[in-house]
């Protein structure tokens, strides 16, 4: 649980997002609450935090570990973070983190079947309260269908071959569980390599359940409109498809005349932190100021 609660990038976050007394601001994938809590002891007695987050689990743990009057939890996606502070009569913020990809939290919960090790039913949902898991894009989308998927979210060279294997597999019998389709996709290479084979796969079908990347392009177009001028927005992304985005937003933003970019290159951790948590790794902190 402490690996689970430690914040990626914490102290390059706060430096870019420069959090002040009195200001309100957008924690919109609180997960466990690490960068939360640091922003807390930066906004004093008058500041306020939203923290908003699609699974329940998180939640109830941010909860408990920001038992603070200065916090309002919400659970949503990053496509309704605009609607959910209206009730609150919120309209603009000092400062939007948005910490992207999958948490420890629900990587580590077998159950949660996000993890290729895992024996229990594809799932992969982080809203448990959706319809469409993992399990049913490996069972009822069509050949050619999943192909695309691991082609566009995964950027899987053996797309075809392992839509073909699984398609095959599931006219004999359903595929239900994570150990299942790893096997399957391990099948397909026939050998191991530093990555675990069936970790494109599993990305892909994350990405497709969770519809990841539409809402992360409607969360960064909420914050052109939420943030004030003069005040920032902060993202950490995993891998490149998510990276690009978000670059691509910003880049975008900069030549409308909306943003001004704070990082020049993408901030990465730096050895202290990957000796500490090497599943930082991956990470990379781009942040820009509204004018």
């Amino acid at each position: 649980m402490k690996k689970m609660h430690l914040p990626v990038l914490l102290r390059e976050v706060i430096e870019a997002l420069s959090p002040r007394s009195g200001g309100i601001y957008i924690d919109a994938t609180i997960g466990l609450g690490g960068h939360s809590e640091e922003i807390l002891k930066l906004i004093g007695p008058g500041g306020k935090l939203i923290g908003i987050d699609r699974d329940e689990e998180a939640l109830k743990i941010a909860g408990k570990r920001l038992s603070d009057r200065r916090v309002i939890l919400k659970s949503g996606n990053l496509s309704e973070i605009e609607r959910l502070l209206y009730p609150h009569g919120i309209s603009e913020v000092d400062g939007i983190l948005f910490d992207l990809g999958v948490s420890m939290l629900q990587l580590k919960n077998l159950e949660r079947g996000f993890s290729f090790i895992s024996d229990e039913r594809l799932d992969m949902r982080m809203d448990r309260r959706q319809e469409v898991s993992a399990w049913d894009v490996v069972n009822r989308y069509s050949e050619k269908e999943l192909e695309r998927i691991l082609k566009e979210f995964g950027e899987e060279r053996l797309a075809r071959r392992i839509a073909k294997a699984i398609a095959s597999h599931r006219s004999k019998k359903t595929i239900d569980t994570c150990s299942e389709l790893s096997g399957i996709v391990e099948g397909v290479y026939g050998r191991r390599g530093k990555l675990h084979s069936a970790t494109k796969t599993f990305q892909a079908l994350r990405i497709e359940v969770n519809r990841e990347f539409d809402e992360l392009r409607a969360g960064l177009d909420s914050s052109l409109r939420l943030l004030k001028r003069g005040e920032r927005l902060c993202v950490i992304s995993y891998h490149s498809l998510e990276d690009r985005i978000v670059k691509n937003f910003i880049r975008d933003s900069v030549r409308q005349g909306f943003l001004r970019v704070i990082t020049k290159k993408p901030v990465t951790p730096g050895p202290e932190e990957l000796m500490v948590n090497p599943s930082s790794r991956s990470a990379k902190l781009r942040a820009a100021e509204k004018i």
